[in-house]
């Protein structure tokens, strides 16, 4: 950092970003020649290149972060914001599925029988793996805080056992997650209840997988000493992100699939 006079991080120029944008219109492409004509050579290729720059760019930002010293405490800042404001953007991303789950079941149209569930769905018991799944994600936020404080203290053995714990009991969710979807009597083209169901549901469980991936590369660095007691953005990104998907479940199974039975 001797070489400028300022704490904040002048980034140097990167492929990344222009090689992201073409990989990710290469993978929308792909689904769309997958769908339509049945050739998943364009979708194959778009996401191999998509993992391989988010491989090499993330690469970059943790040798700057933690080798290279240029996330100061103002920039580190800014980078909690754009956290917070990331995580606003994903509230609002959510609230059009419980908007469009709460216009249709309040309101409920002659075409779904004037009733909620709609006339032939048989909807999930909510007391069964429903309220295991909540009870799962509960006590990955628990592990997660865990893990936060423990990183804090300094505490580098129980940082990685409750980070490690957190990510089994995400992996835990994702199959039970897999297996309901398995036993459901509806699919997503059974109308209103079917499609605001596993849209809501589904991209949650995305988020889930996401956020997974996000803990376990923080495991990771956690195993290589890149975290210290004052430096460990992250990570604290990764448990914020975590605590949000475990908030919009509790929404989630309160509406859909407690009230919405």
């Amino acid at each position: 950092m001797a070489h400028q006079t300022h704490p904040f991080h002048m980034v140097n120029p990167s492929p990344w970003p222009l090689m992201g944008a073409v990989a990710a219109f290469m993978m929308t492409s792909g689904l769309a020649s997958w769908f339509h004509y049945n050739t998943p050579a364009l979708l194959t290729l778009g996401t191999a290149l998509t993992l391989l720059t988010m491989f090499q760019w993330w690469r970059d930002v943790v040798r700057e972060s933690t080798f290279q010293g240029h996330h100061t405490p103002p920039v580190q800042k800014s980078l909690r914001f754009g956290m917070l404001l990331f995580i606003t953007s994903e509230v609002f991303f959510f609230l059009g599925f419980f908007w469009a789950f709460y216009n249709a079941s309040l309101s409920p149209t002659p075409q779904s029988g004037e009733s909620w569930p709609p006339t032939g769905i048989t909807p999930l018991n909510p007391i069964g793996v429903p309220l295991l799944n909540t009870a799962i994600l509960l006590a990955s936020g628990v592990s997660v805080t865990w893990s936060h404080h423990s990183i804090i203290q300094a505490h580098r053995t129980s940082s990685i056992q409750a980070l490690a714990l957190t990510i089994l009991l995400g992996l835990y969710f994702t199959t039970l997650q897999m297996f309901e979807y398995y036993e459901t009597s509806f699919t997503i083209s059974d109308g209103i209840y079917g499609s605001t169901f596993f849209v809501a549901t589904g991209f949650h469980g995305l988020h889930v997988i996401i956020g997974s991936l996000f803990l376990l590369s923080c495991l990771l660095r956690q195993t290589l000493f890149h975290f210290t007691t004052n430096h460990y953005f992250g990570f604290e990104a990764a448990a914020w992100y975590w605590h949000f998907v475990d908030v919009v479940w509790l929404f989630l199974f309160i509406s859909i699939y407690w009230w919405g039975s």
